[in-house]
C-alpha cells in the first residue's frame, strides 16, 4: 500500500506541460516525448522561458528522475553545447538550470531547487551563470534517507574524537527512482554525490561504501535502508552501530521541498544570488 492512497486529493489536477527529457527515462517503462523531439535546445530553452514568464514563478523545482551526467566545470563548455545542439552532452536538468538562469535575468530574479543528483549548485559554470543572472541555485541531490542519518552520526562520533574505521550505507526500494538507479550511469551519479560527506565530515576519507542498493518492487514507496559503522573508541577498543529502518521515500522529499521553496524565497528577496552553502549542506 503507497503511502499516497490515504492522502486527500489534491484541490485541483496539476497541469502537466512538455518539457525537456533527453535520455532521462532511458530504459524506464515509459514512453515519453519531449521539446527537443520537435525543435533544438536553444528553441527549447526559449519555449521553457516563454512559459515561466507568463506563470512568473518566484522558484522552480527540479525533480526529475536520476540522470547519468558529466559536470560542465566552466561556463563556455556550457553556453557552446546549448548553442551546438548537443543533445548527447546535455541532460534534461542541465538545460532547465541554463532555462532558469534566462528566465531569472529577464525577470530580475528567481531560484532553481535541484534535489536530483546532477551538479547544478556544485558545478562552477553553473553557479557562476546564476550569478551572472539573479538567480539563487540550492542542490544538489535531496537528502531524505540514510544520508542524513549517516552525515549526523559521523558529525558525533567526530566531535566525541572517534576514529572512524568504515562506513557501509545501503538503500533498496521499490519506486520508479530506485528503478532508474538500475542503469549503471545513473547509479554512478548517486553515488558520487552521497559518498562525499565522509571527507566532508571527518576531514579524511574512511572507507565507505555509499550508494543505492538495489530495486524491490514489493517495498514500494518505502525503502529499506541499513548503516553500520565502524571506530575506534578509547584506549583502542573497538565499536561498532548497526541501524536499520524503513522510510517512506517521497513524504521525506516532500517536507524538504516545503522548506526549499521558502528558503529560495527568502533568499531570492535578499538577492542571495548563486548558491548559498548551508542550505546546501543541510538540506542535500
Amino acid at each position: 500500500k503507497q503511502y499516497w492512497n490515504d492522502v486527500d486529493s489534491l484541490t485541483s489536477d496539476p497541469e502537466i506541460r512538455k518539457g525537456v527529457h533527453l535520455g532521462s527515462v532511458r530504459n524506464l517503462p515509459i514512453e515519453a516525448e519531449g521539446l527537443e523531439d520537435s525543435m533544438t535546445l536553444k528553441e527549447a530553452v526559449d519555449t521553457l522561458v516563454k512559459e515561466w514568464t507568463e506563470l512568473d514563478p518566484d522558484v522552480i523545482v527540479n525533480t526529475c528522475t536520476t540522470e547519468a551526467f558529466v559536470p560542465f566545470g566552466n561556463k563556455e563548455d556550457l553556453l557552446k553545447a546549448i548553442e551546438n545542439n548537443d543533445k548527447e552532452r546535455l541532460t534534461a536538468t542541465q538545460v532547465y538550470a541554463y532555462a532558469a538562469a534566462l528566465y531569472a535575468n529577464k525577470r530580475g530574479g528567481a531560484a532553481f531547487v535541484n534535489v536530483i543528483p546532477t551538479f547544478i549548485a556544485n558545478d562552477p559554470a553553473f553557479v557562476e551563470l546564476a550569478k551572472e543572472n539573479n538567480l539563487v541555485v540550492f542542490g544538489d541531490d535531496g537528502a531524505t534517507g540514510a544520508t542524513p542519518f549517516t552525515a549526523d552520526v559521523l558529525s558525533h562520533l567526530a566531535q566525541r574524537n572517534r576514529y572512524v574505521k568504515d562506513v557501509a550505507q545501503f538503500n533498496i526500494g521499490g519506486n520508479m527512482d530506485f528503478l532508474a538507479l538500475t542503469d549503471d550511469g545513473k547509479n554512478k551519479s548517486k553515488e558520487f554525490t552521497k559518498s562525499s560527506i565522509v571527507k566532508d565530515i571527518l576531514g579524511y576519507d574512511a572507507p565507505h561504501y555509499i550508494k543505492p542498493t538495489g530495486y524491490l518492487e514489493p517495498l514500494g514507496d518505502k525503502k529499506f535502508i541499513a548503516i553500520h559503522i565502524e571506530y575506534v573508541s578509547f584506549n583502542g577498543a573497538t565499536d561498532e552501530l548497526m541501524i536499520n529502518g524503513r522510510i517512506n521515500d517521497s513524504p521525506a522529499l516532500g517536507g524538504l521541498l516545503v522548506d526549499l521553496v521558502r528558503l529560495g524565497k527568502i533568499a531570492l528577496d535578499r538577492k542571495e544570488f548563486g548558491t548559498v552553502y548551508p542550505v546546501n549542506a543541510f538540506y542535500m
